[in-house]
């Protein structure tokens, strides 16, 4: 296979080049009945693009999107959603000079390699402009996620080069902060000192990393697959499929190298969970508490900064990149991430729900945290009978007497101890 999709039961398959006419993708499986129009991918879509600010990369795409199917009368009907988006502000000849040669960072030798061809027009298919459809797909899955399952995922920069928030709280991110400045950084105050930054680096022609945190609230406890299908395995490799991506934290990640297991553990009580260092998951499958991941950028490696590299001769040149790019790709990297972690979310609830669909509350149910209780939600288009079904496999868990059934429910049968 090639590799072109992603995920199990909401499978997205991207397709398109950077300079190419039109890039797009299609959605399979996702459940009829969601409401969706093409206005719902402006907000999402916008705060991943570019030429917005100065800080990125001066490329200005429409970036509108065309719903080709699966959507009837407003309405997603369940066969595959087709979206596609034309690119209107490629500018090829900027690349017409290393058409012939291997960019130092890029993946010019490695698709040489693999295809014994390439498109070196901004990338091609390597460019980062092919996240715009996963931000795109995800639009759709985090619409489900959130009228389903009460699911938000939101994301912020939490370092860019060697820089970090000073004035700020993990646990309790303003996110209007967030969303009110170009970087989606978390302390309002320090933005000033961020665009001095960038100018200074934008004009000494380098570039830096940049970290990008992301957290997922809502998530009932259950979601991922023990052994091969992980909750936070998959959530590694999708963000790790994003360009640009070196690293991946989940929870407190490379830091709980450090810490000792009776700080590590996170201990629970009938209250609630009293810490949250494995980031949401245990065992592969999600507790309940907020999901947290964290990725590493690297360096933009297009730079005008003159290098010695290789062509496709395997002579020595001197490469210098012109054009338009991005100093730092973890600045309008937060919308991706996010894209990344619901796909990854609604595949893994819509797994669920076929193989344990009839499992209904279990308890006990812990608290995402002290003083924090989620109510439960009442599945969409459940009947008063499934309710009454569910009723009793909750009650006989619990080794309480069930209520009758209704006369249509299927009756409950007794569980052991889990």
């Amino acid at each position: 296979m090639a590799s072109n999709t992603f995920g199990r039961l909401f499978a997205v398959t991207t397709f398109g080049e950077s300079h190419g006419p039109a890039i797009g993708c299609v959605v399979d499986g996702c459940p009829p009945g969601l409401a969706l129009s093409a206005a719902d991918f402006a907000a999402d879509l916008s705060r991943r693009a570019t030429g917005k600010t100065r800080h990125t990369s001066a490329r200005h795409e429409a970036d509108e999107v065309e719903i080709l199917s699966g959507v009837f009368e407003g309405l997603t009907t369940g066969t595959p959603i087709a979206l596609l988006i034309r690119n209107t502000d490629a500018r090829s000849k900027d690349y017409a000079a290393i058409a012939a040669q291997f960019r130092p960072g890029h993946a010019d030798y490695t698709y040489w390699q693999k295809y014994g061809t390439r498109d070196p027009r901004g990338g091609g298919r390597s460019s980062a402009r092919e996240t715009t459809m996963r931000v795109a797909a995800a639009v759709i899955a985090r619409k489900w996620l959130r009228e389903r399952h009460g699911v938000e995922v939101r994301g912020y920069m939490s370092q860019i080069g060697d820089v970090v928030p000073r004035d700020w709280n993990p646990d309790a991110i303003d996110w209007a902060t967030v969303e009110a400045n170009p970087f989606f950084w978390p302390d309002a105050g320090q933005v000033p000192e961020l665009e001095r930054f960038m100018d200074a680096l934008r004009k000494s022609g380098d570039s830096v990393g940049a970290r990008v945190d992301v957290v997922a609230t809502g998530v009932p406890p259950g979601w991922g697959e023990p052994i091969y299908g992980k909750l936070d395995g998959e959530l590694a490799a999708a963000l790790m499929s994003i360009n640009a991506v070196k690293g991946v934290e989940i929870g407190d990640g490379f830091a709980a190298v450090a810490q000792k297991g009776s700080v590590h553990r996170d201990q629970m009580t009938p209250a609630g969970f009293l810490s949250n260092h494995a980031g949401g998951v245990l065992g592969g499958i999600s507790t309940g508490q907020a999901l947290r991941c964290s990725t590493a950028f690297k360096p933009t490696s297009s730079l005008r900064l003159p290098v010695d590299g290789l062509d496709t001769r395997g002579q020595v040149v001197e490469i210098v990149t012109t054009g338009r790019h991005d100093p730092c790709v973890g600045i309008r990297a937060t919308p991706i991430c996010e894209a990344m972690v619901a796909l990854v979310l609604i595949d893994q609830a819509l797994r669920h729900r076929a193989q344990c669909g009839d499992v209904g509350p279990v308890e006990p149910r812990i608290p995402a945290e002290p003083g924090v209780s989620r109510p439960r939600r009442k599945e969409p288009g459940a009947s008063r009978t499934d309710a009454t079904a569910r009723k009793g496999r909750s009650d006989a868990t619990r080794k309480v007497k069930p209520a009758a059934p209704a006369a249509s429910a299927r009756p409950a049968k007794p569980r052991g101890k889990r």
